[in-house]
């Protein structure tokens, strides 16, 4: 066996000072994780339907909406178009929630639903909210973060495919 300079593998015994130097960090470097993998942060108060529309999006990029002005690349996400009823439109898209990881449907109306969303490490919370608006014949989306100001586009790429395998569903 390989040991220490000067020492031999059968009176080798590590110190134990470094043994609890070795265990304080440890438990220190976990107990720093713990807070994150709680990000789930108080839920909005602006979730829901105000006024026939959903909330606009704050001013933070983490978060995307269809009803945002087309002009705001940032915050701007074309809705849901659907074809036929807007119930099986709606029954498409549970479908589609239900498919996807880490989700959670908070509130299931006719023509809202909110839904939540978990990331995996830190279980940070996003809020995404769908109206289906049959008159226009789509269904409106707004995906935003809870915490913090950026989201490193996980609610774009989130509307995204949801948006992908909603109109892929559609087709067949």
């Amino acid at each position: 066996m390989i040991g220490f300079a000067g020492s031999s593998a059968s009176n080798f015994h590590p110190d134990p000072f470094r043994r609890r130097q070795c265990r304080r960090l440890r438990t220190i470097f976990l107990f720093s994780l713990w807070p994150l993998s709680a990000c789930r942060g108080r839920m909005p108060d602006d979730l829901g339907i105000t006024e026939g529309r959903l909330a606009a999006c704050p001013t933070s990029p983490n978060c995307v909406s269809s009803l945002a002005d087309t002009t705001d690349a940032r915050h701007y996400a074309p809705a849901l178009p659907f074809i036929g009823g807007a119930e099986a439109s709606r029954a498409r898209l549970l479908t589609i929630l239900d498919e996807l990881p880490r989700t959670r449907i908070e509130r299931n109306e006719r023509a809202y639903l909110h839904v939540t969303f978990r990331s995996a490490l830190f279980r940070f919370v996003d809020d995404v909210e769908f109206l289906v608006d049959d008159s226009l014949r789509v269904i409106h989306v707004r995906s935003a973060s809870r915490l913090g100001r950026g989201d490193f586009g996980v609610n774009r790429r989130r509307v995204e495919e949801i948006r992908r395998r909603f109109a892929d569903r559609q087709r067949s």
